[in-house]
């Protein structure tokens, strides 16, 4: 679910970013909003759904997570307000003046939520201070140095930030251009373009910077084979994405974007698994899935429902991609009302 959210949600963010580069006037940035505008909001649903199964199944986790890193939650739940603010207000409003400030909440608001949402699986991989009972505080920022006692923002946390920015700000530029034409679309395969060099040194710096901090993360990739399968899966993407790109397959350069945040998010989990939140204090409070686990009746009761509501969701989401399928033509974006 938290895979589905990065990938989903991740080109609504990447468009916002994305949004004063390829679109220089109102009807080009409505052009933008239009092809994100049926399923923006559907695409945080898989966001809130994981929390609620991380809830049922990892109530330790939920608990521990939520009190601890309450100040950048709090942070995010604003983001993710005034970027709705910037979505479906704008349309409301006939002043330039308006539309030009909705539109840079609208980019600086996705801009933000991509660096936090990445410096929070940065604090999950680098760990953060766990007392006995497992639970633990972080202010925003300390010294910026990775330790015992860090801040939420330090010199790791910000680089894999960064690395989620352009990250999605590749993903978003590959949608918005695959669901777009003409000068739009010529300017997100530019913007594309110039982003990917950046995410292939960013990926590298981050995967030498995360073995430097946490060398054990390497050892389920020593005792399981099948686990190489990830960064070759990440390696063969980026290929994908510059292949796409000098073929100008708008389609095949979105699905390589989504195999690289997929295989990116399957990496993290398969390096640090049974560890779901390790403890940059002692290993040994660390939250694991064994220690953090709901009882067996509770785990068996909600898997039945999560699967029920996993077809649902899946099959919900598959007739709204279906119904808007297509690109977006300049007259569709341009309503009478606006």
């Amino acid at each position: 679910m938290l895979a589905a959210y990065v990938v989903l949600d991740g080109f609504d963010l990447g468009a916002g970013i994305i949004s004063p580069l390829v679109a220089r006037n109102h009807d080009e940035r409505d052009i933008v909003l239009k092809t994100i505008g049926p399923v923006w909001d559907g695409n945080e649903v898989w966001l809130i759904a994981a929390a609620g199964a991380l809830y049922f199944a990892f109530p330790l986790l939920y608990a521990s997570a939520f009190s601890g890193f309450y100040l950048p939650l709090m942070i995010v739940l604003w983001l993710f307000m005034f970027r709705g603010i910037g979505v479906e207000m704008r349309s409301h409003f006939r002043d330039p003046l308006w539309w030009s400030a909705l539109d840079f909440v609208f980019c600086t608001s996705s801009l933000l939520l991509a660096m936090f949402l990445g410096a929070a699986i940065g604090n999950v991989m680098r760990g953060v201070p766990l007392d006995t009972e497992g639970y633990f505080f972080e202010p925003l920022w300390t010294n910026f140095r990775v330790g015992e006692n860090p801040g939420v923002l330090d010199w790791y946390t910000a680089l894999t930030g960064l690395l989620a920015l352009v990250a999605l700000t590749t993903h978003g530029a590959h949608y918005v251009g695959m669901k777009t034409a003409g000068v739009i679309n010529t300017r997100c395969r530019r913007c594309a373009t110039v982003a990917w060099p950046g995410l292939v040194v960013l990926t590298i710096v981050t995967l030498f910077g995360t073995v430097s901090i946490r060398p054990q993360i390497l050892d389920n990739f020593r005792q399981h084979s099948g686990g190489w399968l990830i960064p070759t899966s990440v390696t063969g993407s980026l290929i994908a994405m510059r292949v796409a790109a000098w073929r100008a397959r708008d389609g095949l350069a979105f699905v390589s974007s989504t195999i690289f945040l997929a295989a990116l998010l399957c990496g993290a989990a398969f390096s640090t698994y049974p560890t779901l939140l390790p403890a940059s204090t002692n290993s040994s409070y660390s939250i694991t899935i064994y220690n953090a686990r709901a009882g067996e009746y509770a785990l068996r009761v909600g898997l039945v429902w999560w699967m029920g509501g996993l077809v649902l969701a899946i099959a919900y989401f598959a007739f709204v991609y279906s119904s808007f399928r297509g690109k977006i033509a300049r007259q569709e974006a341009v309503s009478p009302e606006h």
